[in-house]
């Protein structure tokens, strides 16, 4: 494949293409990515590069558009979509991204309107020299003192800048709607479940490894590979399975991932399983469990002597749980229904649930570029009224003496803090109390409800997730 076709870049090229397909199709960044990516045959830079032109244009468009029509003069609804698209990425590189050279940004933004066809590349031309000129004292005018005011200085809705300064203040509001348009972590968890002989150094050994040198070895390799990692932490929190790479990583590109000995799952994310720790041998109920990263991770904590029953209402993607579980090696230990997670359940009590509800994944902004643009307030009470039938369910299913780890991937006390409360105040919760996760890890906690972990972005480099532990008396 040649380096430049038609003039453009092949990350420039699968960018374009990545903004043509959310607009037109309503398709997810993330996916369209993948798929153009892999049409494309990208290597590991250009899709590096992709990645940050794809994203950054879909998070920040709200941002870029309002430069775009101060720099035109007309409402960008009103511009040719090649040259829209252009004018985004091209005011990306210019503005937003370091190490691009004002003239490439400039020349190869051209060059894309040109492969649109007609004449719109002369306005694209105009437009960035003089947002070369102009645009960086222009952003700076775009002020963040208040809800509005920073929401269109951070590119997100007006109503989510207005929730977050009311949920966590404008100081940390400020700060988290700055981080939400940098890249997310290239968090990783190893599997044990897997890399056992593949990755330890005695071969001979048929059991699998302790999480901490199973994480060593494979860091080690991953490091013989060019790739370096550190070992995962949070405050308080232990995660012997988790590293973080120091630079944006493909997983999925690695044979590793292929071979299940590497999960992608955010420091956030592992931390629910070893909150909730469940001890080997133990049943545990996983509610909403797809994609399966909770799952697997559950698996394993109980090891082969202990159960997952892992639940998920949508068939598809039930049946493409299984196959990642089958892909992990937790298949014998985790069972998979193809079920409603709100329905009471028949069965005998678990010794542990986990319950991580539909939610609005506004803690995971940074790696779901469109979801900004998708989410919206009116969802958030229905969302609220599904995650409260959920738990109350998840909790009749739990033995006397057993706990109960409520997460979702939200920074929203309406999904949070306000179900829990409502729960532990309905005739449902009685029996429940609410443990104290926040006293050992104090810069976690909820500003809310201090006895709960809220993790934050900017403050936390990991996802926005909120975790409640709730246990049932004996």
């Amino acid at each position: 494949m040649p380096l430049v076709e038609n003039g453009v870049s092949p990350a420039r090229r699968v960018a374009a293409a990545v903004l043509r397909r959310v607009q037109e199709e309503g398709a997810y960044a993330d996916r369209a990515l993948a798929g153009e990516a892999a049409r494309a045959g990208l290597d590991h830079r250009d899709h590096g590069f992709a990645t940050a032109l794809a994203y950054g244009a879909v998070q920040r468009r709200r941002t870029l558009d309002h430069l775009i029509e101060r720099l035109t003069r007309r409402p960008v609804e009103q511009l040719d979509p090649a040259v829209r698209d252009a004018l985004r990425l091209g005011l990306l590189q210019l503005l937003f991204l370091d190490g691009v050279a004002p003239h490439a940004a400039v020349d190869q933004s051209v060059e894309l309107a040109k492969a649109g066809g007609g004449h719109g590349y002369k306005l694209v031309n105009a437009v960035l020299r003089r947002a070369q000129r102009e645009g960086p004292r222009m952003l700076a005018q775009l002020g963040d003192g208040r809800p509005r005011t920073a929401a269109l200085r951070y590119s997100v809705p007006d109503w989510l800048a207005r929730l977050w300064w009311q949920a966590i203040g404008p100081d940390d509001a400020r700060a988290l709607l700055a981080r939400v348009n940098e890249p997310a972590e290239s968090a990783l968890r190893v599997n044990t479940l897997r890399a056992a002989r593949e990755v330890v150094a005695d071969a001979a050994r048929a059991d699998a490894p302790a999480p901490r040198e199973a994480r060593d070895a494979v860091a080690a390799a991953l490091r013989a590979d060019g790739v370096e990692t550190h070992a995962a932490a949070l405050d308080g929190l232990d995660l012997p399975e988790g590293l973080v790479a120091d630079d944006a990583f493909d997983l999925r590109g690695d044979a590793r991932f292929a071979a299940g000995e590497l999960v992608a799952q955010s420091r956030a994310a592992q931390a629910a399983a070893r909150l909730l720790a469940p001890a080997p041998g133990m049943r545990v109920l996983d509610l909403c469990a797809a994609p399966g990263g909770k799952a697997s991770h559950l698996a394993q904590l109980v090891g082969p002597d202990g159960a997952v029953v892992a639940v998920e209402r949508n068939p598809r993607r039930a049946a493409a749980l299984r196959e990642t579980l089958k892909r992990l090696g937790a298949q014998s230990i985790v069972e998979v229904e193809a079920g409603d997670a709100a329905r009471p359940r028949d069965d005998e009590p678990f010794d542990a649930v986990l319950i991580d509800p539909p939610c609005s994944g506004l803690g995971t902004l940074q790696g779901r570029p469109d979801l900004r643009w998708r989410a919206s307030e009116q969802a958030i009470d229905e969302l609220a009224e599904l995650q409260f039938r959920i738990l109350t369910a998840g909790a009749a299913a739990l033995r006397p003496g057993g706990a109960l780890l409520y997460v979702t991937c939200t920074i929203s006390p309406r999904e949070n803090e306000r179900v829990v409360q409502r729960f532990l105040a309905d005739p449902a919760g009685a029996g429940f109390a609410l443990a104290d996760l926040g006293s050992a890890r104090p810069s976690l906690r909820s500003r809310i409800e201090p006895r709960t972990l809220q993790l934050l972005p900017h403050r936390d480099s990991t996802d926005g997730f909120f975790i409640a532990r709730l246990e049932k008396a004996s």
